[in-house]
């Protein structure tokens, strides 16, 4: 079903509407929500995205309507590790709490940002080279692999932030949420800016893996778009609603990667389906089964649940959450310091995170 500008076009006026909203009502005066308070508008912002469904389901049909929710339950999954993340970065930086907000709307708007050029990039991509499958297919599958093996992975010090620190001089204290402050007389940069550069650098790596598994779900660029920026939208606070919970997501790698390579395996299923490689199959489409979209989205739920069920059911998984509560205070009021100067944070950072198996190994 082919969406038309206008639709375009209001839909993206909503999705502005909708961050200005977050950013004016919640974001703009520093403040530390209350569970109450995460828990309404992660409850809202997950019903627009369902009702948003509703609406694509009976206008567009099931097939269509299918392909969002399926969309919409990857990209969500895929946020929470995510969220991780943004944990580690938030609490290897020591952002005050009452300034995260800033931090967390910022990163999602990049994400949009940096998630709709791939987008569209991909799409166009497809549209012209249907061999462009196989390589989504194997991007997801290493992605998968990745995960997997684990391995340390420090966020807070990827390339952009340890060049960042380099050339930029900052102050040793925060100044509220503000980028700059003045400090002996003279302006400078404060720590909130290296956040902000380890965000977007997050957020860039994360598209490259996200996009390509929506796209194994849906060619529809429409539904690509809308199932990841509403899996986006109130992940801000979905953060302060289950930031304690997500220490004790100890295999939420091993059911992200499981659903990568599931997707993965689609995609190259899919595109020897539509194989136009002359090397393979003298050039003619290969008769390999499908995996329709319906049977995609029972997978992923499935995986899904069981992850979330034997993570919070475990004995680990308890041992964390009793670990995690014991370095909450330090996540939520310690001094603002640059990871980058300071050696100690790798032993803080082995703290926070337990044994590192849940989020990292992207």
């Amino acid at each position: 079903m082919a969406v038309s500008p206008l639709i375009w076009l209001i839909t993206i006026i909503a999705i502005v509407a909708l961050l200005a909203f977050d950013y004016f009502a919640h974001v703009r005066k520093a403040h530390i929500p209350t569970l109450r308070e995460a828990a309404v508008w992660s409850a809202i912002y997950v019903g627009i995205a369902l009702v948003f469904g509703l609406i694509v389901l009976f206008v567009g049909g099931s097939a269509m309507g299918t392909e969002y929710f399926a969309g919409y339950v990857t990209e969500k999954a895929l946020s929470v590790d995510n969220l991780f993340v943004f944990l580690i970065i938030i609490s290897s930086f020591r952002v005050p709490r009452e300034d995260q907000q800033k931090v967390l709307l910022f990163g999602i708007v990049f994400a949009i940002i940096a998630r709709t050029g791939l987008i569209f990039i991909g799409a166009a991509l497809i549209d012209n080279f249907s061999w462009m499958f196989y390589i989504f297919g194997a991007i997801l599958i290493i992605t998968a692999i990745n995960m997997l093996r684990g391995g340390e992975s420090d966020e807070s010090q990827n390339v952009v932030v340890r060049l960042a620190s380099r050339f930029l001089h900052t102050s040793e204290h925060y100044d509220g949420d503000k980028l700059t402050t003045i400090e002996n007389g003279k302006r400078v940069l404060t720590p909130m800016l290296l956040v902000m550069v380890a965000i977007g650098g997050t957020d860039i790596l994360f598209a490259l893996d996200s996009i390509p598994a929506i796209f194994g779900l849906t060619q529809n660029t429409y539904i690509v778009f809308t199932a990841t920026v509403f899996s986006l939208l109130g992940l801000r606070q979905l953060y302060f609603l289950i930031d304690g919970l997500l220490e004790r997501l100890i295999y939420l790698s091993l059911g992200l990667s499981t659903i990568l390579l599931f997707i993965g395996a689609k995609l190259i299923l899919h595109a020897l389906h539509e194989n136009e490689l002359g090397f393979l199959n003298d050039g003619q489409p290969v008769p390999v089964p499908e995996v329709s979209t319906g049977l995609s989205l029972i997978v992923i739920l499935v995986v899904l649940i069981i992850t979330v069920v034997v993570s919070l059911a475990s004995p680990r998984g308890r041992a964390v959450a009793k670990s995690g509560a014991a370095s909450s205070e330090i996540t939520h009021h310690g001094p603002a310091t640059d990871p980058a100067d300071d050696g100690s944070d790798s032993e803080s950072r082995e703290h926070d995170t337990g044994d590192g198996t849940g989020g990292d190994g992207r």
